[in-house]
């Protein structure tokens, strides 16, 4: 079948299901939510069998609706109508959630249901629950709804007949439904607020007694800071994070927004007052055995080395990057002979910081420095991990990567994906980016110098599975995370005890030395470099436009041409 994904934007969910239809035999093509007439458009030059929209932030318009079936996927159990789905269940501790897959009708999410998908609700960000849990079951049901689509003999169940109603209608969740009572909310109602809103608005609230919205928190187990401190106090700060009291225990705050800027780490947002507070570093990369906020951690079992690095939506600005390499330096002198990077639950990277680096522009800074700096220390870590030698070096990806975390990851022995993760390897569209992190030695040994051109090109997500397909990966995984976590050890754990092990480093370590002398690393750095000083000083602003409407979470204004096949010149509807 022809299927037009109509969204609002090329997220995490739009960029699976596009490949899980298109896996099956569809043929997809996007386009954004822009205005009811460019929907119009798009569907009279598509001439879809079927319509699904997987994101929308408004209704689709009767002229559409009322002549082709629209399956509009909701974040809630059946019955759940509204535009806060997942903020009120979180907030509220509901045990268990879901996604229904409903027709789009006058009245908003109260359609005949086509297919629906629950889940157990951890307590977590709901970003998080949406790229996992929501996901799933999301792409669970859009497949059943689709074959039932395409069988034909299958009839919706109005919303008024279904057996399993347990939802209702919920209005649109304001702040002053999140706002937190720092005297009277302990720290379980604090976090239940803060991850309900997180990704997106974020909760309304003051930080150094000025107006912001906070994100990304996390629990602290041992109090830190003044004895006399009262709830709503900042108690003290590490790396990106600042710490304050509730009424009984504390919360690490990692992410705010000041009113007219955008999201970037607290202890950035508020560099001046953050640094007026106490210190509270870790010793060492070893995790810690209280619940405490920690982006960078190593752990061992036997002779295979963990590290993990969570990082918020898996941007890594300078400073992350040599954190992060001074770690992974210190690992590869242990008494290890497999290294695992973990990166973190939702992201393994996406390579350099904008947030970060746009920042540079809201004072004396300098953004084209910044990503300059950003882009080096992004390479020296991938060198660090290239010239690894006296392990297997394995990234296992958890968690979704994107541009130059792609390449990164690539820079290991060999890459495990958790299947339902989604991979991003390409730069071109922010901005007509070239790209680095030595993608232009790792990725054509992989896939060959024409598989290379056509996906940086082409710049289509890759599943887990066609990763491995094409040779970008290794193996998929369990899509379970717990399953994944294990599977990964016991891999891990075979190769470090395999006879064979010496032959194997010492194979890795002539190749690498063959490939080294027949062109040198510091070559290929130095061609892609050429490449980035143009994107960042040159004349052409095209990628400063594209990280400063990505960062400012600019409305698009139009549908990329490599995302709305049906737009290409020449394309018309099969006969």
């Amino acid at each position: 079948m022809r299927i037009l994904l109509l969204t609002h934007a090329f997220n995490s969910l739009t960029q699976r299901l596009g490949a899980e239809l298109q896996g099956r035999g569809h043929e997809v093509s996007i386009e954004f939510d822009i205005a009811d007439s460019v929907a119009e458009e798009a569907v009279a030059l598509f001439k879809p069998h079927l319509i699904v929209a997987p994101y929308l932030r408004r209704a689709i318009p009767e002229s559409i609706w009322a002549r082709h079936v629209c399956l509009v996927v909701h974040p809630g159990i059946v019955g759940d109508r509204g535009p806060s789905a997942l903020d009120w269940a979180i907030q509220g501790g509901a045990s268990e959630w879901g996604v229904t897959v409903l027709q789009a009708e006058a009245e908003m999410d109260a359609g005949p249901i086509w297919a629906s998908a629950t889940f157990p609700l951890r307590a977590a960000k709901k970003s998080s629950i949406y790229r996992n849990e929501v996901m799933q079951a999301a792409t669970t049901a859009v497949l059943q709804a689709v074959e039932r689509f395409a069988a034909d003999d299958f009839l919706p169940t109005p919303l008024a007949e279904c057996r399993e109603v347990r939802g209702g209608l919920r209005p649109l969740m304001q702040q002053a439904d999140r706002a937190i009572d720092w005297a009277s909310d302990d720290t379980a109602t604090v976090l239940r607020k803060i991850n309900a809103a997180d990704g997106f608005p974020g909760v309304a609230d003051t930080l150094f007694g000025v107006a912001c919205h906070v994100f990304d928190a996390w629990p602290e187990a041992v109090l830190r800071g003044a004895a006399d401190s009262r709830p709503g106090d900042l108690l003290v700060r590490r790396e990106t994070a600042v710490l304050r009291k509730t009424l009984d225990g504390a919360v690490w705050i990692g992410h705010a927004k000041r009113a007219g800027d955008f999201k970037l780490p607290a202890a950035l947002a508020f560099a001046a007052e953050s640094a007026a507070l106490p210190d509270a570093p870790l010793e060492g990369w070893w995790r810690s055995d209280s619940a405490t906020w920690q982006d960078i951690a190593y752990e061992e079992t036997g002779g295979v080395g963990f590290l993990h690095f969570e990082f918020y939506n898996g941007a890594m600005s300078t400073a992350q990057c040599g954190r992060l390499r001074a770690a992974l330096a210190w690992a590869r002198q242990r008494p290890v002979r497999v290294l695992v990077l973990m990166g973190g639950a939702d992201f393994w990277s996406n390579g350099i910081h904008l947030n970060v680096i746009e920042a540079a522009s809201l004072g004396d800074g300098s953004p084209a420095d910044e990503s300059w700096n950003n882009i080096n220390a992004m390479n020296d870590l991938a060198r660090e991990l290239i010239e690894t030698e006296a392990q297997i070096t394995v990234a296992a990806l958890a968690g979704n990567a994107g541009a130059g975390g792609c390449f990164l990851a690539r820079a290991a022995d060999l890459v495990w994906a958790r299947e339902g993760v989604m991979l991003n390897p390409h730069y071109k569209n922010m901005g007509n980016l070239y790209g680095s992190e030595y993608w232009t030695y790792l990725l054509p040994r992989r896939v060959g110098e024409e598989g290379a051109r056509d996906i940086m090109r082409n710049r289509q997500p890759l599943t887990a599975q066609g990763a491995v397909a094409i040779g970008f990966g290794d193996a998929c995984l369990a899509g379970d995370p717990q399953a994944f976590r294990i599977d990964v050890a016991r891999r891990a754990a075979e190769i470090a005890a395999a006879p064979d092990l010496a032959q194997q480093l010492a194979t890795k370590r002539e190749r690498r030395a063959q490939d080294e002398a027949q062109k040198p690393l510091a070559s290929y750095r130095e061609e892609e470099l050429s490449h980035m000083r143009r994107n960042f000083y040159g004349f052409d602003p095209s990628y400063h436009v594209a990280r400063h409407h990505f960062v400012r979470k600019s409305l698009a204004s139009w549908t990329p041409r490599h995302l709305a096949r049906h737009r290409d010149l020449g394309w018309k509807v099969p006969m």
